[in-house]
Order: C-alpha cells, then sequence, then structure tokens
C-alpha cells in the first residue's frame, strides 16, 4: 500500500512541476513548454544534484545530535588542559562564537 501512495505522490507531484513550468516559464524565460517525463526527469535530476541518495546512518536520530554526542564523549575523555587548548584551537580558527567580531571603531575622525 505504501508503494501505491508513493508513486501516486510521485505521480502527482511531477504534474504539480510540469505545470507550473508550463504556466510560469515560457511566458518568463521564453523556454519551451515540459512533457509529464520531462518534469518527472527533472525531478530526479533534482535530486541527485540537490538531495543526493543518502540514507540515514544514525538510527532514530538527525546528523547534528549523533555528531554533538560524539564530541561530547571525545571532550569528556580529554583532561581539562587539553580541552582549553582545543577550545582556544577553535576559537582562533572560527572566529569566536559565531564568529562575531567587534564593531569597528566608530569614533575615528572623518575627513573633511
Amino acid at each position: 500500500m505504501i508503494f501505491i501512495f508513493v508513486v501516486a505522490g510521485l505521480l502527482l507531484f511531477s504534474a504539480i512541476v510540469m505545470g507550473l513550468w508550463n504556466a510560469i516559464l515560457p511566458g518568463v524565460l521564453g523556454v519551451k513548454p515540459i512533457s509529464f517525463i520531462q518534469a518527472l526527469g527533472i525531478l530526479v535530476l533534482s535530486k541527485i544534484l540537490f538531495g543526493g541518495f543518502h540514507g540515514r546512518r544514525f538510527k532514530g536520530g538527525d546528523y547534528s545530535s549523533a555528531w554533538k554526542q560524539k564530541m561530547a564523549e571525545k571532550c569528556s575523555m580529554m583532561s581539562p588542559e587539553e580541552r582549553e587548548k582545543f577550545k582556544s584551537e577553535w576559537k582562533t580558527r572560527c572566529g569566536g562564537k559565531w564568529n562575531l567580531r567587534p564593531p569597528a571603531d566608530t569614533t575615528a575622525a572623518k575627513p573633511q
């Protein structure tokens, strides 16, 4: 039953892409209208280029939470000196928290 819903969704989405393409792009960009098969091809191509075909590597979670957990484990095994060295090295590489820089000095004399 899931297979039928997936195929129906893919066909519906392809029809929507074809309809939007044919309604908008020929008038705006002067391109030719596309067929249903071409719309399906555009969907597959966009999946390859922008989404890839990778699956979930970590069960039940996303990549960022697994990365955070892995880093927490590494930090727990470090001595306090190693941890401070690691933090200072990354501050140097990344420019501190969120790469914030102090605002420019606006009190400097402006040429007249």
